[in-house]
C-alpha cells in the first residue's frame, strides 16, 4: 500500500491558490480512479482505492499547509506504513508554471509543509512531486504570492500541470520512480537549477 499525500490549505478563501496544487493533484487521481476523498481519519480527509493495481490511500491534510507533517505521521501510523511508502505532492515557487520535478529524498527546501513532514517523519527518504507555480515574476513576498487567487490563465495551467502530476504518481507506483524521473523531470535553465 502506498499513501498520496496532496498538501494545501484547507477552506474556500485558499481553493485556486498556488499553494494548493497539492490538493488539485490529489483530486485529479481520485477522479480517474474513482475514489472518493470524503472520510476523515486522524487529522486529513482520505479515500481507499486502487491506482495502476496497487492499493493507495489518497490524503489531504486537514491541518493547514504548516502544521501537514502531523497529519501524514498519523496516517503512516495508522495504516502501519514506513515513510518510505509515502509519495508528496506540493507546489513548487522556485519551477515555473508547467514544470514537475521527482526526488526520492532531500531536505533542502524552502516549502514549509515539506519542511513539516521531514521534521514530523524524521527523514527525507520518501517521494515527492514538486509543480512549478512561479510566475515571470514575484510580486510582494512568496507568502502572499503562494496564498493569492490564480487569474483565469493560471487555474488553466494548474489543472493541466495537476493532470501532469497525476501521471506522474501513476507512472511511480507502475513502473517507479526512477521512470518517472526520465520521463517528466526536464532539464532546467542555469538560472532554475541555482535557485533549486
Amino acid at each position: 500500500m502506498r499513501l498520496v499525500v496532496g498538501l494545501g490549505n484547507v477552506g474556500p478563501e485558499y481553493e485556486w491558490t498556488p499553494h494548493n496544487m497539492g490538493f488539485l493533484a490529489v483530486d485529479a487521481l481520485a477522479e480517474r480512479a474513482k475514489i472518493k476523498i470524503t472520510r476523515r481519519e486522524t487529522k486529513a480527509l482520505v479515500g481507499r482505492g486502487e491506482i495502476g493495481g496497487h492499493d493507495v490511500v489518497l490524503a489531504k491534510p486537514l491541518t493547514m499547509m504548516n502544521a501537514s507533517g502531523m497529519a501524514v505521521r498519523m496516517l503512516l501510523e495508522r495504516h502501519r506504513l514506513e515513510p518510505a511508502a509515502t509519495i508528496v505532492l506540493i507546489d513548487e515557487v522556485d519551477l515555473p508554471w508547467g514544470m514537475l520535478r521527482i526526488r526520492e529524498r532531500g531536505r533542502r527546501s524552502t516549502h514549509n509543509g515539506l519542511r513539516s513532514v521531514i521534521a514530523s517523519l524524521g527523514t527525507d527518504e520518501f517521494v515527492r512531486v514538486r509543480m512549478g507555480v512561479r510566475p515571470e515574476r514575484i510580486w510582494g513576498d512568496r507568502v502572499e504570492y503562494v496564498l493569492s487567487k490564480m487569474r483565469a490563465d493560471e487555474r488553466r495551467m494548474a489543472q493541466q500541470e495537476a493532470g501532469e502530476a497525476a501521471d506522474a504518481v501513476e507512472l511511480i507506483l507502475i513502473e517507479g520512480v526512477a521512470k518517472a524521473m526520465v520521463r517528466f523531470n526536464r532539464k532546467a535553465s542555469p538560472e532554475q537549477e541555482a535557485k533549486e
